[in-house]
């Protein structure tokens, strides 16, 4: 199908992400301006390892002096292992975050002001200048069973003392009730929630379906699987996902 003839109007949405708390999302600013139905569905959903079976990677958590932290599913579960093995996590241990967010939202456990806590941009490699200064760390690397490999490969590759912890699993959400669901746009922000979707629809077949999707390794993925990508973020015109879909929906809705 050429390019043209799938720029459709769109009227239907699907977020491959849990719903939003709150009313804020920029989502719903979309659903309201344009008039169109969205809808929420993690395809992925996290399970904790359970200290049990922590215990059988024989990791000492009072030997370490830093953890860094590449998500917000890694903060929690670090702090539920903790609370698990009863380990109380001492005043002067260090925290080094991908991003501001993750930092401001270890509040939830800590107190922020009194703890060192240091944060990048995005990558590792943001926080390059600030882990040289502490190069002599023990740092513990809390991850999923799919950890970006890039964050471990750079640590390596730049020889700090680092320890993976796996606490925590992605595990594809069970999506049958879709199964005679049909959107214009599907969008995608992982390589695990393309997965899923062909775990939950083995025969599936895009059609009409406008694909959406988030970061390099999910346009791979999407490759992969010879689907066709038709909204892609980021781009120096639309570096956030609902921009990239606003001006695709200008340009199909006519407004």
């Amino acid at each position: 199908m050429a390019v043209e003839e799938r720029e459709l109007k769109v009227k239907s949405i699907l977020v491959t992400l849990p719903k939003p708390e709150n009313d804020k999302s920029p989502y719903f600013t979309l659903a309201d301006k344009y008039n169109l139905k969205v809808d929420f569905r993690s395809f992925i959903h996290v399970e904790g390892v359970p200290a049990r079976e922590f215990r059988k990677d024989k990791i000492n958590l009072a030997d370490y002096t830093a953890v860094i932290f590449t998500s917000r599913n890694a903060a929690d579960h670090f702090f539920r292992i903790c609370e698990e093995m009863r380990y109380e996590v001492p005043s002067d241990l260090k925290y080094f975050c991908l991003t501001e967010n993750i930092a401001l939202y270890l509040q939830k456990y800590i107190q922020y002001r009194k703890r060192k806590i240091f944060f990048g941009k995005q990558t590792a490699q943001d926080l390059e200048e600030v882990l040289k200064k502490h190069a002599k760390e023990r740092f513990l690397y809390p991850c999923s069973d799919v950890a970006n490999e890039e964050t471990s490969r750079w640590l390596q590759e730049n020889g700090y003392n680092f320890t993976t912890a796996v606490l925590f699993r992605t595990v594809v959400s069970d999506l049958s009730d879709l199964a005679d669901v049909y959107y214009d746009i599907i969008v995608f922000f992982s390589p695990s929630s393309i997965q899923s979707l062909y775990i939950n629809f083995p025969g599936f077949e895009q059609n009409k379906t406008r694909i959406a999707a988030f970061g390099p390794s999910t346009h791979q993925a999407i490759a992969d699987h010879n689907l066709i990508l038709d909204i892609e973020a980021p781009t120096p015109e639309a570096p956030s996902m609902t921009m990239a879909v606003e001006q695709y929906i200008k340009r199909v809705n006519g407004k």
